[in-house]
């Protein structure tokens, strides 16, 4: 006699529960695919709607009723009035040279090509680091689906290309929005930078501690918003520190440009970087030469003023022309200072 199983045994239950689970599951996975395609479309929101690649139509905010793929594919995109903000990555510096930071000295620099990473060269050979951002609107939904991938990129190095002509086309003061000369003078922001505490890797500042108030409170600033190691950089006509060649420079100053407050002597600088906390790494003195009508059309002097530069030149004696190399048309050279100093 053949033996039968039993209907009710463990063995045709486990089989039946089995069963049943999959289809369970094959129902929901059916259902789920079915509707995957039906959403809320947010107010911020559009969404276009591909039929088999093939433009379909584009709807607004609402409930969006479409095939699941591959029937229909649903692309979000911002509403028709939404301005996308956009940060140009290319124009920043890469992580490399970030990293490379950390561990770099004057004893073991960056390469060129890290050193160089995220600055543009001004047309006057100043040295800028532009965080550009982009606002844009899609007008063309359809057309964005179809190149999106493409558009963007090119965008990024558009507005690159153009940010490296524009910089190369101009000197730093013009591409500044506030001149450097006026900060401290008129709402004291070199004493009062509003920025966190340790915020900055780098603090770079260019012919402007001249104009600042308090150079020591300045400088204490400075220290604040760097990092623990970070690095600030000072370039500043330097005081030669003879009395007579000083107030040579002092007037010269102030005539061309009435918010100068002073330029700094070596000894002056080192003493007021040591006070606020800054290790000095390195510093070197430089020459700059000042041709004369440049000089004073970027502060557009007034013409009473200029006179007044020009007969101080005529009435100074030997001692001073000799050291300012003034020449007959206005031009002088005078001694810069380039101090790098470490948190």
């Amino acid at each position: 006699m053949t033996a039968r199983v039993s209907p009710d045994s463990p063995w045709i239950q486990a089989g039946r529960l089995t069963f049943v689970a999959l289809y369970a599951v094959t129902v929901l996975a059916a259902l789920a695919w079915a509707f995957s395609n039906v959403r809320q479309i947010d107010p911020q929101n559009r969404a276009v709607v591909l039929h088999f690649g093939a433009l379909d139509r584009i709807q607004n905010a609402g409930l969006l009723l479409a095939w699941p793929q591959p029937f229909e594919q649903v692309v979000l995109l911002p509403a028709a009035d939404r301005v996308i903000e956009r940060r140009v990555e290319n124009l920043l510096r890469s992580d490399a040279a970030i990293q490379a930071d950390r561990v770099a000295s004057f004893a073991t620099p960056l390469s060129d090509a890290l050193a160089g990473s995220g600055y543009l060269l001004t047309g006057d050979a100043g040295v800028v680091q532009l965080d550009v951002r982009v606002f844009y609107k899609v007008t063309e939904p359809y057309a964005f689906v179809l190149q999106g991938a493409h558009v963007l990129p090119a965008l990024d190095r558009l507005v690159t290309r153009s940010a490296v002509a524009l910089t190369a086309a101009r000197d730093l003061d013009t591409i500044l929005v506030a001149r450097p000369e006026l900060i401290g003078t008129d709402n004291g922001a070199a004493e009062r930078l509003p920025f966190a505490d340790g915020e900055f890797d780098f603090v770079f500042s260019r012919y402007s501690a001249h104009h600042w108030s308090d150079l020591g409170l300045a400088l204490r600033e400075v220290r604040r918003v760097l990092k623990p190691g970070g690095v600030a950089a000072f370039v500043d006509v330097l005081s030669p520190g003879s009395p007579l060649l000083d107030t040579y420079l002092q007037t010269v100053e102030v005539l061309r440009d009435t918010s100068h407050v002073r330029d700094y002597s070596a000894a002056e600088w080192m003493r007021q970087l040591s006070e606020a906390g800054l290790h000095v790494r390195n510093s070197s003195r430089q020459r700059l030469r000042l041709e004369y009508t440049s000089w004073v059309e970027r502060m557009r002097t007034p013409e009473v003023l200029r006179a007044a530069i020009l007969e101080l030149q005529k009435a100074m004696g030997q001692e001073v022309r000799d050291y300012y190399e003034v020449q007959a048309d206005g031009t002088f050279s005078t001694d810069v200072l380039v101090v790098f100093a470490e948190r």
